[in-house]
This record gives structure tokens, C-alpha cells and sequence, in this order.
């Protein structure tokens, strides 16, 4: 989970809404893009979470399908998961308490 409180009064959140294959959409705040074994993850938080559990951070793959769109896909392989999400601590380590 991320305390990100002192974080988010230093700048301006960039605020994106996804949506799933059901048509339900759902807001995140976009934190950052990590470049990982030749691929680019973004990592979001959800901006309206109903519980503490809802904190976590989403780590989506971009997948490009061309100049002007891409489409963020989901990812099943722990440690790919782990390696970014440590890529992303080790970057903003001064600015988020991880728990």
C-alpha cells in the first residue's frame, strides 16, 4: 500500500479512466510509465477506493496499436509484477511510505 499524501499536495495528479470488457469504467491517477525487459508498464492508483485494500497500486502492460492509441493490458506473471513495482519503489522511495 502507498501513503501518498505528501506526494500528491507537491503535484498535479493526472487522472485517467479505463475501462474493462464489461463496459464499467473507473478512474486512476496516473503515477508513472516503467520500462522492464524491453516493455512498457504503467502504474496506477485507483482514485476512489472503497476500502484500505483498494490503495494498491495497478501495474498494467502498454501494448501500442498505433501512433495515437494504446491499450493497457493486465499481467500474470508475478515476477514481472514484482520487478516493476521494485522499479517504481526504488524511484520514488522519498515520496511514498510503502508498507
Amino acid at each position: 500500500m502507498l501513503n501518498n499524501e505528501d506526494f500528491a499536495e507537491e503535484y498535479e495528479a493526472e487522472i485517467i479512466t479505463l475501462e474493462d470488457d464489461l463496459g464499467n469504467e473507473q478512474d486512476f491517477e496516473y503515477l508513472d510509465t516503467v520500462e522492464y525487459d524491453g516493455e512498457e508498464y504503467i502504474i496506477l492508483l485507483p482514485v476512489e477506493a472503497e476500502d484500505e485494500e483498494q490503495n494498491e497500486v495497478m501495474i498494467l502492460r502498454v501494448d501500442s496499436l498505433d501512433d495515437e492509441n494504446e491499450e493497457y493490458v493486465g499481467i500474470d506473471d508475478e515476477a514481472v509484477l514484482q520487478a516493476v513495482f521494485d522499479i517504481f519503489k526504488d524511484r520514488y522511495k522519498d515520496d511514498f511510505d510503502f508498507e
